[in-house]
């Protein structure tokens, strides 16, 4: 329960013991909450359902303690395209995510963070085997 005014929410695996119309409604909930109060609400989520990772603004997808990506969930696959890791056509985006992202724990990282106007995170990954 969400009682008071708050700026920012951390729930971290909250879909353990629930089915996916369950974590629904409640990923559903904290993006309203999210967007009403102008608050920042953290989830994260181990291969959410299509229909949930659609509810996100932003994704923050990490390997081995290092952000890969941080931006719009629309442009994540366009991000990646972009690097050379293209989502084939009838897998689902967070399940490439979760490859791309055990693809890259086995890379050497390095990342260049630069701030747009508009405040979102810009990372560029340049990789090279371990």
């Amino acid at each position: 329960m969400v009682v008071g005014p708050m700026k920012a929410l951390f729930m971290d695996e909250i879909s353990n013991g629930l089915d996916s119309s369950t974590t629904f409604q409640i990923v559903s909930c904290m993006q309203h909450l999210a967007h009403i109060t102008d608050a920042a609400v953290l989830i994260s989520l181990l291969q959410p359902a299509p229909e949930i990772f659609d509810l996100f603004d932003d994704i923050m997808l990490m390997a081995e303690g290092m952000v890969v990506y941080h931006g719009p969930r629309s442009s994540v696959c366009r991000f990646f395209e972009d690097s050379g890791f293209r989502c084939p056509e009838r897998k689902e985006v967070a399940d490439f995510l979760q490859e791309v992202s055990l693809y890259a724990s086995g890379l050497s990282l390095i990342i260049t963070i630069t701030k747009k106007k508009n405040h979102h995170l810009t990372i560029q990954i340049s990789a090279g085997y371990l």
